[in-house]
């Protein structure tokens, strides 16, 4: 009974649950929060968006190949949530693969079909910097498309 009553406190103690979200680029998928959330936080705005629909519902944007993370506040400041992100291209899973030439670093998020640079601090500048251009000018066209209608 002791341990039954100290595990039950432990998780009610417990001010975070971790878990893991998969979204696909330019695709949106609901969130629910187990506790009402007033404040959120992206850990890379670049990887991906979350806009609130209510205080416990949301919508996470995938805006770029990688992986972050997106962490919920209540009214108190408590951590409610620190959700995982991955985002990738098509409906597999997907997973990060590193690769190394000499010096230079290249970062790809694949699925079992294909492989995405996903440009990351630490990679090559050249790689870095081309990734970095065609996903600004891909966030750069759907605004343009967005406020033209």
């Amino acid at each position: 009974m002791r341990r039954a009553l100290f595990a039950f406190f432990v998780v009610a103690a417990t001010p975070a649950c971790a878990s893991d979200l998969s979204v696909g680029l330019d695709e949106v998928q609901t969130v629910t929060f187990a506790k009402p959330v007033s404040t959120v936080y992206v850990g890379n705005p670049a990887i991906a968006d979350i806009n609130m629909i209510d205080s416990r519902h949301a919508f996470i944007l995938g805006k770029g190949y990688g992986s972050t993370n997106i962490v919920a506040l209540n009214p108190q400041g408590t951590q409610i949530s620190n959700t995982r992100v991955n985002v990738y291209s098509s409906a597999d899973q997907a997973s990060t693969v590193v690769l190394n030439r000499g010096a230079a670093r290249i970062t790809y998020n694949c699925t079992s079909n294909h492989c995405d640079a996903a440009p990351q601090p630490g990679d090559g500048k050249d790689a870095f910097e081309a990734g970095n251009g065609q996903i600004n000018t891909h966030q750069d066209v759907a605004k343009k498309a967005a406020t033209s209608q």
